[in-house]
C-alpha cells in the first residue's frame, strides 16, 4: 500500500536534492497530493533503482566508513540515548495504536464475513452469493503476504535516526540529525531563524510547539513563564526534536531589513596565506554574542589605533565569506592593497591571533532570493567571498536544481580558492565551475558572458554577480541584453 511523505522526506529517501525532485513535479513526472505529499509508489516508479544504501542519510554514513565506524555513526548521525529512546517510544506507540486499530478492523471484517456467509446460505438470492465471493476474495488479498516497500522501511528508520521539523506559518522544513539543537539544525538548513545569543540567555529564539515533542539538550539561563510553558513554548537553542515529526510556530526573517544592526568584539582566530597576495582572516565571536547575518552580506571591521596608523583606528568593509550556519566563525578574504590601511596591517603581520577586532553589521542586500530556478554565480577576484557564502547557503537550502559558478581572475592569484571550487564540482553532480582569466575586469566580463551563452541553454536562471564595479556593470548589461529579467539579476560591487 502506498505511503505518503513530504517532498523533503522523499528527496532524502531517494538520495536526490529537493530542487531536483521539485523540478520533476513541475515537469509533470511526479504528482503531488492535495496536501503536497508524494506517494512512495510513485517515487519507486520514478526512481526504480532506489536502494537502502543509496538514501541521502546513508550516503553520509558511507562517507565516514574509514575509521572507528560505529563510534562516528553514533556521534554524527544518532541523537543522544535519551532522545533516541523518546523517538523509539513515540514510534512504538504509533505502531501499537495501529496494531490495535487493525485488530478491531479485522474482528469487524470477520464478523461481517460470517454474517454474509450465513445470509448467503439461508437466502437463495444470487446477490448474497456474489457478496460472499467478494468478501472472500477481498479478505484473501488483504491477508496475502506481499513484499515490503523499501521506501517505507527507509522512512521508518529515518524517523528514528533524524526528525523532520516543519515551521509555521512559512511551511519551511528541515531535518534534525545527531546531537544538533533545533537552532543548529535550522541554521544548517539555511533558514533565517530568529535568535540572539544562541546559548539560552536571551530568549529571542522562543517558539511555540504545535505538534510533536521536544527535549532539553543544552543548559539555558532564560526562564519561560508558567503561561509560556502551558502554551508549549520552548527555546530553539536549548532543545532538539524528541519525536520524529515536529511542527513549531515562529517568525523568520524575510530579508536584510529584519536583521538588527549589531556591534560585536570578536577575536582573531587565525591569519592564513591563501595565495601570495590574498589572506584569510578568521575571526571568532564570543559564545554569548554571535553575529546574526544573511549569506552574501558584509560587515565593517575595526582595529584599534597603533603607532603605524598614527594612533587612528583602522576600519574596512569586507563581505563575509562564510556561511551563516556557523555564526561564531567569520571568514574574510583580504587582498594586498596599499590603499587599504586594514589590509596593510594584515599583510604587515600586525594582526595576530587573539587580537580584538570590532565588527559592525551586517550590511547590504546581496542575499539569496526565494526561488527554485537554477542558480548562476559570477565572481571576479575577491568578489568570490560573498559568492562563496551564497553558494554554501544555497547548498544548505537544497532547493535549486543546479548550480553554476563562473570565476574571473584579473590578478595572478585571483583563483585563490580553486581547489574548493573543484571539490564542489567533483562532489556535487549538479555543480559546474568555469575559471577564467583576463587582465581587464570589463573585458573579462564580456568574455564570461560569451562563456555563459555557450554553456547555459536557458536564461531562466537567477544570476548573482560580485566583483569590482567595471565587472559587475558590464556583465549585468550583457545579461540584460540576453533577455535575463531584472528580477533575476542580483549584484554587489566588492
Amino acid at each position: 500500500m502506498a505511503h505518503w511523505v513530504t517532498v523533503w522526506r522523499a528527496a532524502q529517501l531517494v538520495g536526490v536534492s529537493r530542487g531536483a525532485l521539485q523540478q520533476r513535479v513541475r515537469a509533470g513526472e511526479l504528482e503531488l497530493a492535495d496536501d503536497g505529499r508524494v506517494s512512495t509508489d510513485a517515487l519507486l516508479q520514478l526512481y526504480p533503482q532506489a536502494q537502502f544504501e543509496e538514501s541521502g542519510m546513508l550516503e553520509r554514513v558511507a562517507r565516514i566508513k574509514d575509521e572507528a565506524f560505529g563510534r562516528r555513526v553514533r556521534e554524527r548521525l544518532l541523537p543522544s540515548q535519551e532522545v533516541l529512546a523518546q523517538r523509539l517510544f513515540s514510534q512504538t506507540q504509533e505502531l501499537a495504536d495501529l496494531k490495535r486499530h487493525l485488530e478491531r478492523y479485522h474482528a469487524l471484517v470477520m464478523d461481517l464475513r460470517g454474517r454474509i456467509h450465513d445470509a448467503a446460505r439461508d437466502v437463495s438470492d444470487d446477490r448474497w452469493q456474489e457478496l460472499r465471493q467478494v468478501a472472500d476474495r477481498g479478505l484473501a488479498r488483504v491477508l496475502a503476504t506481499e513484499s515490503v516497500d523499501v521506501l517505507d522501511v527507509m522512512d521508518d528508520m529515518l524517523k528514528v535516526m533524524s526528525a523532520q521539523v516543519t515551521l509555521r506559518p512559512s511551511g519551511h522544513e528541515f531535518t534534525v540529525e545527531g546531537h544538533d539543537t533545533l537552532l543548529q539544525a535550522g541554521l544548517r538548513a539555511g533558514l533565517k531563524l530568529n535568535y540572539g545569543c544562541g546559548n539560552g540567555s536571551c530568549g529571542m529564539c522562543k517558539v511555540r510547539v504545535i505538534a510533536g515533542d521536544v527535549a532539553r539538550v543544552q543548559h539555558c539561563d532564560y526562564t519561560l513563564s508558567e503561561a509560556e510553558r502551558a502554551q508549549g513554548y520552548a527555546l530553539l537553542c536549548a532543545n532538539t526534536a524528541a519525536s520524529s515529526e515536529l511542527v513549531i510556530e515562529t517568525l523568520e526573517a524575510r530579508g536584510p531589513q529584519d536583521i538588527a544592526p549589531q556591534q560585536i568584539t570578536a577575536a582573531v582566530r587565525a591569519v592564513a596565506e591563501l595565495a601570495p597576495d590574498t589572506r584569510l582572516l578568521h575571526l571568532q565571536t564570543p559564545r554569548t554574542n554571535r553575529l546574526r547575518f544573511l549569506a552574501g552580506q558584509s560587515v565593517t571591521l575595526g582595529l584599534p589605533g597603533s603607532a603605524a596608523t598614527g594612533g587612528d583606528d583602522v576600519h574596512a568593509t569586507y563581505p563575509v565569506a562564510s556561511c551563516p550556519c556557523d555564526d561564531r566563525n567569520l571568514h574574510f578574504y583580504v587582498a594586498r592593497d596599499s590603499g587599504d590601511a586594514f589590509a596593510s596591517q594584515v599583510f604587515a603581520g600586525s594582526v595576530k591571533p587573539g587580537q580584538p577586532v570590532t565588527v559592525w553589521g551586517p550590511l547590504g542586500e546581496f542575499v539569496l532570493a526565494e526561488s527554485t530556478r537554477p542558480l548562476v554565480f559570477a565572481a571576479c577576484d575577491t568578489g568570490f567571498a560573498p559568492v562563496k557564502s551564497l553558494i554554501e547557503h544555497a547548498l544548505a537550502l537544497d532547493a535549486a536544481p543546479s548550480f553554476t559558478l563562473f570565476w574571473l581572475a584579473t590578478r595572478a592569484d585571483g583563483h585563490f580558492m580553486a581547489n574548493q571550487c573543484r571539490a564542489w564540482s567533483e562532489a556535487l553532480d549538479p555543480f559546474e565551475v568555469t575559471l577564467l582569466r583576463h587582465a581587464d575586469a570589463g573585458d573579462g566580463a564580456r568574455e564570461m558572458a560569451r562563456a555563459m551563452r555557450a554553456d547555459l541553454f536557458d536564461v531562466d536562471c537567477d544570476f548573482y554577480l560580485a566583483g569590482p564595479e567595471p565587472f559587475v556593470r558590464e556583465l549585468d548589461a550583457q545579461l540584460a541584453a540576453a533577455g535575463v529579467p531584472a528580477g533575476q539579476r542580483f549584484s554587489e560591487v566588492v
